[in-house]
């Protein structure tokens, strides 16, 4: 599900879940369980298997699992961006394609984006739910105000587009993506840990703030839109437009 390898100091955690590593409940679940295993390593390389990074959450799941799923679902997503967004040492995120709506949260969550192809956005209101506290105020965080289109737009933009407003650092040849990626988590690694650890906190500041204020209010009204049966419907249609 998560496979992990070590690169003299820098842990590469990488998604292999399927075709297209959806997020569903089981992978979110070994995010955070793997950067535990990972914890004395310098940096993190986050990276998938195939042709995409994660093609966001596994919709079919969450319309086969009713509200029950949905109920552990959601947690889940939210600790996993968390622990990534929050984690003290670098983490470059080496988006080998396509990353969007939760693969896109996991992308923004790492300190570094470099991206190969694919394209990437926030495509969670075409699917007709809204956002946790935890996966918007890291998009915040990563964009800033470019966050407004991205939300309420639901777009796949290009690794240019993406580039062109800060959610991507820079486009890299698939060829070299893996090396690029390891020589950028060595270069943020050469600051003292507990500095840049320290740093990092500071910048995150304003968005650790915010969720800790609004996720009481917010996060149980997006759960009622996730579980509810009008919700099921729209996303039935939705996945069914996808297979046409």
């Amino acid at each position: 599900m998560i496979e992990t390898a070590d690169h003299d100091g820098i842990a590469v955690l990488t998604l292999n879940h399927g075709p297209v590593n959806a997020l569903d409940l089981e992978l979110l679940t070994a995010i955070p369980e793997a950067l535990d295993a990972v914890a004395g390593a310098r940096a993190v390389v986050l990276t998938g298997n195939g042709r995409s990074f994660s093609a966001g959450v596994d919709l079919k799941r969450i319309v086969e699992g009713g509200p029950g799923y949905v109920r552990e679902f959601l947690p889940a997503l939210s600790h996993a961006a968390q622990r990534l967004f929050e984690h003290p040492n670098p983490v470059v995120a080496a988006l080998n394609g396509h990353a969007l709506a939760g693969g896109c949260v996991l992308a923004a969550a790492c300190d570094v984006r470099l991206m190969s192809g694919g394209t990437i956005g926030l495509t969670e209101l075409a699917a007709g739910v809204p956002f946790p506290t935890v996966p918007l105020e890291i998009m915040r965080h990563a964009v800033g105000p470019a966050v407004h289109a991205m939300v309420l737009g639901a777009a796949r933009l290009s690794a240019e587009q993406a580039v062109s407003i800060g959610l991507v650092h820079e486009i890299v040849a698939p060829e070299r993506l893996p090396d690029e990626a390891l020589r950028r988590a060595g270069a943020l690694a050469g600051t003292r840990p507990e500095v840049f650890a320290f740093a990092k906190r500071q910048l995150q500041r304003p968005a650790r703030e915010r969720i800790e204020a609004d996720r009481p209010g917010d996060d149980p009204a997006v759960l009622e839109f996730w579980e509810s049966g009008e919700t099921a419907r729209i996303l039935r249609e939705y996945l069914d437009s996808l297979r046409r």
